[in-house]
């Protein structure tokens, strides 16, 4: 019970600061250190993704990080890539997919590690709609900074593009929203990655209630694992605050990289499951 609360902590602290799914981390350490089965390991994953969202919500809201309005708009494209996902699924090449996958990954490390620029946009040109979710947040130096969503329909785009793309293979999305958030909203980073916990604890919540409902769900190990995954999310949100922007960009891309080369792998002869989320 110990080596779960210590594995779930782990994950969920990295997921928390990068805004991505804990499973993509818990469920590796799942399969190879605790000997669950893959079904299982997905299954506590679900749970331990909906712990770090509800968790670091009110963390997150506090400081005024997460953009609630943007996060409702950016799951319907999401939802809706990924039952396009679900429909497509067994029509294109495994292989080709995880390839398509690691390549959309490179896309995005690159992309993020390289200069961003803002070009300035007026409220009539961007429409009222998207003017209504832009925001502001308190950065490190407890200075109050402001940001414009730009470019709605291209990150619609993305969003469906994560959705689908996770649906085909059986990975987390968040992977693929921060980059979309970070390069085609141009949303600063810790927002990104706030926003992007809140999505993903609402994904979670309705692929764990088929789990649920299936008994696929260790409750006796359900526990420990919320608990290690609210204490690591805690302590996520608490480095989120405190990171500098800069560095956090530098692990995500340094993240986006290492799970390109592992799906390059599974591509090539690697076991597929080993990252389901």
């Amino acid at each position: 019970m110990v080596w779960l609360m210590a594995m779930a902590f782990i994950a969920s602290g990295v997921g928390g600061v990068l805004g991505m799914a804990s499973g993509i981390f818990l469920v590796p350490l799942l399969t190879i250190v605790a000997g669950q089965s893959i079904h299982a390991a997905i299954g506590l994953s679900l749970i331990s993704v909906i712990c770090c969202s509800c968790a670091s919500a009110p963390l997150y809201l506090e400081a005024g990080l997460t953009n609630i309005r943007l996060a409702v708009v950016l799951e319907t494209a999401t939802t809706a890539g990924a039952v396009a996902g679900v429909l497509c699924s067994g029509l294109l090449p495994t292989r080709f997919l995880y390839v398509l996958f690691a390549a959309v990954l490179l896309l995005s490390a690159l992309q993020m590690a390289g200069k961003r620029t803002i070009a300035p946009t007026t409220a009539a040109a961007r429409g009222r709609l998207v003017s209504t979710l832009d925001g502001s947040y308190r950065d490190e130096d407890g200075r109050q900074q402001s940001y414009r969503v730009a470019r709605l329909p291209l990150g619609l785009s993305m969003m469906f593009g994560a959705g689908l793309l996770s649906a085909l293979l059986g990975i987390g999305s968040g992977v693929l929203k921060i980059p979309a958030m970070d390069k085609a909203l141009r949303l600063p980073i810790k927002v990104s990655s706030a926003t992007s916990n809140f999505m993903i604890g609402v994904t979670a919540a309705a692929g764990a209630t088929g789990y649920f409902l299936s008994g696929m769900i260790d409750l006796a190990r359900a526990g420990p694992i919320c608990l290690g995954s609210v204490a690591g999310s805690v302590a996520g949100a608490a480095a989120l605050r405190a990171v500098h922007p800069g560095r956090l960009r530098g692990f995500f891309v340094l993240v986006l990289l290492l799970l390109a080369a592992a799906m390059m792998t599974i591509a090539f002869g690697g076991a597929p499951t080993i990252l389901a989320s």
